[in-house]
This record gives C-alpha cells, structure tokens and sequence, in this order.
C-alpha cells in the first residue's frame, strides 16, 4: 500500500512522491480522464525574455533531451502506463510543443488511442522572440484523445458552446498565461494556467470524476479540478513542487478564496457563469476513496 506525499482533509487532492513510472505500477484505481503536462525537451542551453528580462530556457535535467529515440521510448513508457490507469470511457489531454508533441502523437497512434483534436493554445501575452530571426511562439498544442477507438467518451458541447458564443467552440483558444495570482504558493517553471486546464477539465469530465497527472508539477490540474468539483492524484518527485501543490490546495480550502479565484479564471462570460454551472451540475457518484 502507497502512502501519499500528502492526502488533504475532504480527500479530494492526493500527491504522490518518487518516480510516476514506478508508482504507477503500484496501485490499480482507475481514472476518468488524465492530464500530463510531460518534458518537452527543450532545455538546450538557449535564451529567452522573461518580464523583460534575458533568461535561461534551461529548467532542468529533467527537460534535457538525449536524442529523438530517448525521446520516443520515455513517451512510449509513461503512454503504456498511463493506459493501463484510465478507464476504457477515459480521455487524455497532453501539453507540448515542437519538441515533443510530434512523438506524443506518433506514440499515442501506435499504442491505440484515438486522437480527438490538437487543440491549439494561443497565448494573448507571450514573451518575444530573442534572437528576432524568428516568428515570436505564441501557441502550445494539447493532444486530446480517448483509450478506445469504439468507446465513446464524454464531451460537454453545450457548455463549450455556451462559453464560446452560442458557437461551436473551435480547436484554438485564446487564453492568458499565468498571472501574478496564480503563483501565490511559489511557481513552477513549466507551470500552465487555471484557465486553460479549467476549460478543458469542464469539458470532457462530470462532477466527481477522478482525475489523474502523472507530472504534477505545482498541481494546476489538481487546483483546477479541485475548484471544479471534481478530484485528483498528482505524482511529482520534487519535494519543492509537492510543497507548492499542498500550500496551493490548503489555500483554496479557504472558501472565499477559492470563490475569487473562480471569478479570475479567464475564458468565461462573466464572473458568476462557472459557479452558476456548477451549482447546476448533475452530481455523479464515482465512489469516495483513492485506491492506493
């Protein structure tokens, strides 16, 4: 039996310690939907503006690339297993850019997934391009796929479609990067905004469902799901990021905070839309506890 890094009060936000393809293989719950936000390996001793600063692309070890077939079997690996914990009806969204999304992709094919969309992400407040020998990048893509070719899976077109206009919501979204608020607990260096992951968590999960991040890094998927009514296990194996997640989820236990924030996420109608949502959301029992 695993013992979580952390398990908060209402049971709602878990975090693991140690290496995801480890522990991933050391429990059998199985979840509703899956996000990973894995190395991009794109730690390659370039630079970049940060806040009008010259900064260091490098993040870490961790996102220094070996070599397109390292590439291929570390995604292979984390794929494989990451399977196995999603329920047959269970989708995946997985982050990336050039680097690495091309090989996400490939391997997503070869295990058998089937690829719903590549949603384009547009940032509306990206740093400029250094060296201006080029376009300035501005986009992320995000995979979306499902575990069975056969087996539909869940997607809530009609709140996309409400929040987009009384539109079908397009495969490209402008949303902002993180803001200052957001990184009140500290900040991770590849940490992705509530906005972007609320967005995508509303549409493809019900309330309750269970959902897995395999990278945690600082927990937005775990902040946003939780602030959505619905519940997470995050797996990280630096100590300095589990205690930004657990600080990130004790302040939302405060209930005016996490109301405020809700009213901050951007991508919505109005301040009220996502609480008026989820006070009118069906609720759906998926039983109480992680299997650990």
């Amino acid at each position: 039996m695993i013992k979580p890094y952390y398990k908060s009060t209402d049971a709602q936000f878990y975090l693991l310690k140690g290496d995801t393809m480890k522990l991933l293989n050391e429990f059998d719950h199985k979840f509703d939907l899956v996000f990973a936000d894995p190395p991009y390996f794109l730690s390659n001793n370039g630079l970049s503006i940060q806040n009008g600063q010259i900064v260091s692309v490098n993040k870490g070890k961790w996102d220094k690339s070996h070599g397109f077939d390292f590439i291929n079997d570390f995604n292979r690996q984390w794929l494989s297993l990451v399977r196995n914990k999603m329920k047959d009806d269970a989708t995946i969204w997985i982050s990336g850019t050039m680097h690495n999304i091309f090989s996400v992709g490939q391997i997503l094919t070869e295990l058998d997934f089937k690829i719903l969309n590549v949603i384009t992400w547009e940032k509306t407040n990206p740093p400029p391009n250094f060296s201006c020998r080029y376009f300035t990048h501005s986009t992320e893509q995000i995979i979306w796929a499902r575990k069975k070719e056969k087996v539909p899976h869940y997607y809530n077109y009609d709140l996309m479609k409400q929040l987009n206009g009384n539109k079908q919501m397009k495969d490209v979204w402008k949303l902002p990067a993180i803001a200052k608020w957001e990184k009140s607990c500290g900040k991770h260096p590849t940490q992705k905004p509530l906005s972007v992951l609320t967005r995508l968590i509303l549409a493809s999960t019900k309330q309750n469902a269970w959902i897995l991040d395999p990278f945690a890094g600082s927990s937005t998927t775990g902040i946003a799901a939780n602030l959505a009514n619905r519940r997470y296990l995050g797996i990280d194996q630096e100590e300095e990021f589990l205690e930004i997640s657990k600080n990130r989820k004790k302040e939302i236990e405060n209930r005016l905070i996490a109301a405020k924030y809700r009213q901050k996420l951007a991508g919505f109608n109005n301040q009220g839309e996502l609480d008026l949502f989820l006070a009118k959301e069906p609720t759906v029992e998926y039983g109480n506890e992680l299997s650990l």
